[in-house]
């Protein structure tokens, strides 16, 4: 009998493309206190359910979300060097429930990946990297974080779509997710999804943004309690910015020129050019001046006399440490990166954005204004070779995928929703802080930090619309370092001391 003809298949009949799934890779490890834990690192797929004429069709597959979870392999043992159990702050539950806290991290951008929070604060496992005026040069190097939070709470970092390794699928639409809206959704059903699988809906459960990630975190913690019944019971906010109108150095509005009078005062402190005076008085000079008589200077324009403009430059040239000439060319108004390259043109370099107390030189000597940031170019080699190193070889997570550090591949970044008015989530503060009695609060800041100055966080909080008793449930920590506070070994153990003490709630 012959052979049947061969057949080939038409385009319509060709073979379909196989579907997606999670790849995760799971390794057990154990700090050097001798907690046991696990690793599971890889990608999961999120599907969205389809609806066609009033008729679900299934699951479909929309991006691959990278994310690095760490759970203890006995939630009931915390204090594993000696075996001891650890002091239970609230009644044990249901019977299997799993009741560590577990915290649910990221950064933001929008187009930062995870790996500031996780190689630099959060993770069991940190960058070798230095800090301002001591940095490790090439290779650098992964080191035990000896403070890890991991001791207190499991640790879930994610990165969302278009940054680390996460990604659409095949043949999606990348701009889908690149909207205030879409990255709220998406990484609140990445929470959901493992809160789910993982049977953690009776955990503890908090949320740690940096940055961008304030606002993301305040946002999705309202979308899980809106869409899921999920009510978190904390937000860890690390460099905040809720209100972009704080920031927005746009015309017509005056608003952040005196929230970031105070950081220019910290910086100009931190380089030398107040002497020796203390930082708090510096700080307390700044403060005063941007909530009084620079307000008003900015309030009145044109209609501010000479002689009370005379005064207004005087003191803001005595604050910044920047010339009488150059507050009057700015007409009073000048945005942070001109302060960057002003301040120290004297001597041929400027300062950063991130992280106020690092200088370089300027692409051009003569510089008014560039997003040159010498802190950022000194700290994303050591932390892009640690996370690349650290996923691949100790976690075992193998991709050829470059890992988007911090990627323009988002933009244009939309926020939908917002037209016409300040992009805020304050609104959604408050009434978290109203509707779960029991929500806290957990605040950092930097004082060299350029891109989300604590004043400006400051102002936010006194014009927060909750009652006395939810006001208290905040607390607030200042330090003297930059956006990335945990750079400097001592600060980074007392941020987590007081991570430790949020998330255990004692």
């Amino acid at each position: 009998m012959p052979d049947a003809p061969e057949v080939t298949p038409t385009a319509a009949e060709s073979v379909p493309t196989p579907e997606v799934s999670d790849d995760f890779v799971i390794k057990s490890h154990s700090t050097a206190s001798g907690l046991r834990y696990t690793s599971t690192t890889g990608r999961m797929v999120l599907r969205k359910e389809e609806d066609s004429a009033g008729k679900t069709s299934g699951f479909t597959a929309k991006a691959e979300i990278f994310l690095v979870a760490y759970t203890a392999d006995s939630a009931a043992d915390s204090s594993p060097a000696t075996g001891t159990k650890a002091r239970a702050t609230k009644p044990a539950g249901p019977v299997g429930a799993n009741r560590r806290p577990v915290v649910f991290a990221f950064n933001g951008g929008p187009g930062s990946a995870s790996l500031w929070l996780h190689m630099g604060l959060l993770g069991p496992r940190i960058v070798d990297s230095g800090d301002v005026g001591n940095m490790v040069p090439a290779p650098y190097g992964v080191i035990d974080n000896p403070e890890s939070l991991l001791e207190h709470a499991d640790v879930v970092m994610i990165d969302p779509v278009n940054t680390g390794f996460s990604r659409v699928v095949d043949g999606g639409t990348t701009d889908e997710f690149h909207s205030f809206t879409a990255d709220r959704d998406l990484v609140a059903e990445v929470i959901r999804l493992w809160v789910t699988r993982n049977q953690r809906w009776l955990s503890p459960k908090y949320l740690i943004g940096e940055s961008y990630g304030t606002m993301r975190a305040v946002a999705v913690a309202r979308r899980l309690q809106e869409a899921h019944g999920m009510n978190v019971n904390g937000l860890g906010l690390i460099s905040t910015v809720l209100n972009m109108s704080t920031l927005d150095f746009a015309p017509g509005n005056d608003t952040p020129y005196p929230l970031h009078l105070p950081t220019y005062a910290a910086i100009a402190h931190y380089h030398g050019r107040h002497g020796n005076r203390p930082l708090p008085e510096v700080l307390r000079d700044a403060e005063d001046y941007a909530s009084g008589d620079y307000v008003m200077a900015l309030h009145l324009g044109n209609r501010l006399s000479k002689r009370k403009l005379d005064s207004v430059v005087k003191h803001l040239a005595e604050i910044t440490t920047l010339s009488e000439s150059f507050i009057r060319r700015t007409n009073l108004r000048w945005d942070y990166m001109e302060f960057a390259t002003e301040l120290l043109r004297d001597e041929g370099l400027m300062v950063g954005r991130i992280d106020g107390r690092f200088t370089g030189v300027p692409p051009r000597l003569q510089e008014s204004h560039t997003w040159h940031d010498p802190s950022m170019r000194a700290i994303t080699g050591p932390y892009a070779a640690a996370i690349n190193h650290y996923v691949r070889a100790e976690l075992g997570y193998a991709s050829d995928l470059p890992y988007e550090v911090l990627t323009p591949r988002v933009q244009p970044w939309s926020y939908d929703g917002f037209e016409g008015t300040p992009v805020d989530v304050t609104g959604d503060l408050e009434r978290l802080l109203i509707e779960i009695p029991e929500l806290r609060v957990h605040v950092d800041y930097g004082y060299h930090d350029g891109a989300t100055p604590h004043y400006a966080a400051e102002y936010v909080w006194a014009h927060l619309l909750v009652p006395a008793a939810a006001r208290e449930r905040i607390t607030h920590h200042y330090y003297k370092a930059g956006h990335m506070m945990y750079l400097d070994p001592a600060v980074r153990a007392a941020q987590l001391a007081s991570l430790a003490t949020f998330v255990t709630g004692e």
